[in-house]
């Protein structure tokens, strides 16, 4: 389905780098291969969104409504993308590159994050609850004041990481996740499976 919005045509693989697209209503669109680097999405509502292989690197989706959005796939590059307060609940995130990646405040609960990369991003105050981190590397990640009560993180990569004001309550882990040097998981109330 083609959309025209603020003069844009909203359609996959369509060209909309650096478009301003502040508070739009695209449910459910269809932005597959799109290229929204650096566009303005603050504030869009993208719930449910498609956004396979689009070309995501440095665009603002802060506050915007991304529940249930599917970035899914290894070329999905949200790196830079800023997504401070934004409502990832429930969306597809899988192998996505989240690399410098401003969340600081992003909901994130039952979120889908296997083998995503979150190397040195902002999850400062973030709600990851629930979700799933299988595989996940969030190396010089900042977590702080993070919630990740009773997301999975087996196989997750998080050395280098501070996790001394990190909610793990409940959190799944397993001989494979990767600690920082020191840190005490199992006080941290981390089970492991």
């Amino acid at each position: 389905m083609v959309v025209e919005v603020n003069g844009y045509t909203i359609e996959p693989g369509a060209n909309l780098a650096g478009a301003n697209l502040e508070g739009v209503d695209l449910i459910g669109a269809d932005l597959s291969r799109a290229n929204l680097e650096r566009a303005n999405l603050r504030g869009a509502n993208l719930a449910e969104a498609c956004l396979y292989k689009a070309k995501l690197r440095g665009v603002d989706l802060s506050k915007a409504n991304l529940a249930g959005a599917n970035f899914r796939g290894p070329a999905t590059n949200l790196g830079e993308a800023k997504l401070r307060q934004a409502n990832l609940a429930g969306a597809d995130l899988t192998g996505a590159n989240l690399i410098r990646a401003d969340l600081s405040g992003a909901n994130l609960a039952g979120a889908n994050l296997p083998r995503a990369f979150l190397l040195r991003a902002d999850l400062s105050g973030a709600d990851l609850s629930g979700a799933n981190c299988i595989g996940a590397r969030f190396d010089k990640a900042n977590l702080a004041g993070a919630n990740l009560e009773e997301a999975c993180l087996y196989l997750a990569k998080l050395r280098d990481t501070d996790l001394s004001r990190v909610n793990l309550t409940a959190v799944w882990a397993d001989e494979e996740t990767t600690w920082p040097p020191g840190f005490d998981p199992g006080a941290a109330g981390v089970i492991f499976d």
